[in-house]
């Protein structure tokens, strides 16, 4: 159950399961009109203004009050956004929908949104994750260190890296000075992120 471990730990557990029984009032059709808009706003979040009039809406026409809505959302934002967070698989996010206090019904629709939506949005969040730094330019140079005043250090091998990294709005220089062991393990870990995200593309 990692998600009720994750809510707990965030001291969430108890709202959100309160925020899960209203959801068993709603139809079938009702729930699965709003778990398409979540799962429409997880897909474009930064559409926040066409998420909230789509929760009015929502709530308009089928006579819910929108602040309830507006927390039951949140609650139910807070499943998938766990869920990618700690790779759950759609069973796992059934079980902890349903210990949630959810509907083995709805938490079954739920389940099969997830298989359908989650490789989207896995993409989505590893997109975003890599847009943070992202690096524009890289300039290396290797040398031998000639003489030190420690002994061993003479005829060592470095590198010296200088990437250019786009930070939001600005590019900054970052420098980095290697032995040959720690560019070794450098490029092994650069190798299991490009396999990493060639796997997922």
């Amino acid at each position: 159950m990692g998600l009720l471990r994750g809510a707990a730990e965030a001291g969430s557990s108890s709202s959100s399961s309160a925020d899960m029984q209203p959801l068993n009032q709603l139809s079938g059709q009702q729930f699965s009109a709003l778990t398409e808009v979540i799962f429409q706003f997880l897909g474009e979040p930064k559409e926040v203004e066409r998420f909230l009039a789509q929760l009015a809406d929502f709530a308009a026409l089928n006579k819910i009050s929108l602040g309830p809505l507006k927390n039951v959302a949140k609650s139910l934002l807070l499943v998938p956004t766990s869920a990618l967070k700690r790779s759950l698989s759609a069973e796992q996010v059934r079980t902890d929908l349903i210990a949630l206090g959810l509907s083995e019904e709805k938490a079954a629709y739920f389940e099969e949104q997830w298989k359908e939506n989650s490789p989207a949005l896995l993409r989505l969040a590893v997109g975003n994750t890599l847009m943070v730094n992202q690096l524009i330019d890289m300039e290396w140079k290797f040398g031998v260190t000639a003489g030190s005043s420690e002994l061993e250090k003479g005829g060592s091998i470095f590198l010296q890296l200088k990437l250019v990294v786009q930070k939001g709005n600005q590019i900054e220089p970052v420098y980095l000075e290697l032995t040959l062991p720690q560019f070794y393990s450098f490029l092994h870990e650069m190798e299991r992120v490009k396999a990493s995200l060639e796997c997922l593309s």
